[in-house]
């Protein structure tokens, strides 16, 4: 796993190495720049390089940046003073920038020269390296505080920074990699990424005497006239056991039986709901899924008062996992969350940036800006976990944090999140609900990644993600 940092927390750690641990702040600033030096001659054996140098400790490290490459044969290497040069001295002819005008602390919208000089090193087409973060980009939100500069490539000093990948953080800071300088964190509670390898071990060899039974039940619960498709996106993600559970159940309408009978073959079909979205009753409900590990409950379901009475019916009588997509979100939205006090299951909510909005009562705008704290004080309040979707995905359980990068436009397609539901109940069947969401939003990035090579990002459609889920797992 690999941390994630907001800035205070970053500031906090600077303190304590510094204050506690006695390692002066020069010292620290010369790790740093020797840190980003090396990491850029690992990458370049010369060129023609501009350091754009600003105030503070960003710009000390540019200082000796500047000085190493200086002395390393093959690189040209000039300085700008972003305060005290000519913005005219952009118009040298160089093959590298390397931005450390502005840190972590920007706290203020970029303006005048300092937003021409931005605006003018984007346009020059030189690979651009930033030191820490890119200049302009919000280090908490990932959002550009007016202007930002487009970096090819991100070095982190110490550890990575939330806005490296939040909201447009990943477009700005392009390729991110950090450059262990000796700060202590160890005191304190961070996000986190899932690596490769620590995804890999959620999928172990399986030994050949074992059956269907050893490797759990899934089921998904949904569909109305409206949206037929969609519990059957979630199913096709499970019921051929790519997501490796033993059984795959599909629950859907009595009057839309015939339209499901046999397009999954491996699928056990039953019904919860009769022609008019009514639930049968409670004891039929609570034992046609009884034995299931994991429910996935709510896609193309509608948000009918009879909708939210299954889902209550569920929520206080099923002992198992149970994750609320779509309508399901929507119904608690529209007539209480109240009923999350009362579960009996976990429960795992899925909602994207407009649903956890109206789930939590929040403008959108807000959500954005301060996704990790409100995902984590809702989860917290009502004893759920939250995966709250956007081009990365904050994924918690009111304590622990994971933030899932993989994944990329070819995604943002209707049907999407009905496939990523589906695929994280089949990991839940061995998984604790955390862990399964986020094993399962790595994966799915992976089967998009995998996807658009062949399609491109334009062409990708929701219904072809569950045949690269396989090449996704044996990828690890």
């Amino acid at each position: 796993m690999e941390r994630i940092l907001t800035s205070d927390a970053m500031r906090r750690a600077d303190k304590y190495t510094i204050e506690k641990l006695g390692i002066p702040k020069d010292v620290l600033i010369e790790r740093a720049g020797v840190a980003v030096a090396e990491e850029i001659l690992k990458r370049f054996k010369g060129g023609r390089v501009l350091v754009a140098i600003g105030k503070g400790n960003n710009g000390e490290d540019g200082k000796i940046i500047a000085n190493m490459l200086a002395k390393k044969h093959g690189f040209a290497v000039s300085c700008y003073d972003v305060y005290n040069d000519d913005i005219s001295f952009l118009d040298k002819d160089v093959d590298i920038i390397i931005d450390c005008i502005f840190g972590t602390g920007l706290n203020r919208n970029i303006e005048g020269k300092l937003a021409e000089i931005i605006n003018k090193i984007n346009k020059k087409g030189c690979y651009v390296i930033a030191c820490d973060i890119a200049s302009g980009l919000n280090s908490d939100t990932g959002l550009p505080m007016n202007v930002c500069v487009k970096a090819n490539l991100t070095i982190a000093i110490q550890e990575y920074k939330a806005g490296h990948f939040l909201n447009d953080g990943k477009y700005y800071s392009g390729e991110v990699v950090a450059c262990d300088i000796g700060i202590s964190i160890w005191d304190e509670k961070f996000a986190y990424r899932l690596r490769r390898k620590d995804v890999a071990k959620y999928f172990p060899h399986r030994f050949d005497n074992t059956n269907k039974g050893d490797y759990g039940k899934a089921g998904v619960i949904g569909g109305s006239k409206a949206f037929f498709g969609a519990p059957l996106l979630s199913q096709s993600a499970l019921s051929a056991l790519l997501a490796g559970a033993g059984y795959g159940y599909l629950f859907v309408p009595e009057s839309l039986y015939p339209i499901y009978a046999g397009l999954n073959p491996e699928c056990i079909l039953g019904t919860l709901l009769d022609d008019g979205n009514t639930f049968i009753d409670d004891k039929s409900v609570l034992g046609k899924i009884k034995g299931l590990d994991c429910v996935v409950f709510g896609m193309g379901a509608s948000a009918t008062e009879s909708v939210y009475e299954l889902l209550k019916t569920i929520i206080t009588g099923y002992d198992g996992k149970l994750i609320i997509d779509a309508d399901g979100l929507n119904v608690l939205a529209k007539f209480g969350l109240y009923v999350l006090k009362d579960k009996k299951c976990q429960i795992l909510l899925t909602p994207h940036v407009k649903e956890f909005s109206r789930l939590h009562n929040v403008s959108t705008e807000e959500v954005i800006t301060n996704s990790i704290e409100l995902a984590k004080a809702f989860a917290q309040k009502y004893g759920v976990t939250v995966a709250l979707k956007s081009s990365t995905t904050v994924i918690t359980d009111g304590d622990r944090v994971c933030i899932n990068i993989t994944g990329n436009a070819s995604l943002a397609k209707a049907g999407s999140g009905d496939v990523l539901a589906g695929l994280i109940s089949g990991v839940a069947t061995k998984l604790d609900l955390f862990d399964a969401t986020c094993v399962g939003a790595y994966i799915f990035g992976i089967a998009g990644e995998i996807a658009s090579a062949e399609h491109s990002e334009y062409s990708v459609v929701a219904s072809i993600l569950p045949q690269y889920i396989g090449r996704a797992i044996k990828s690890l």
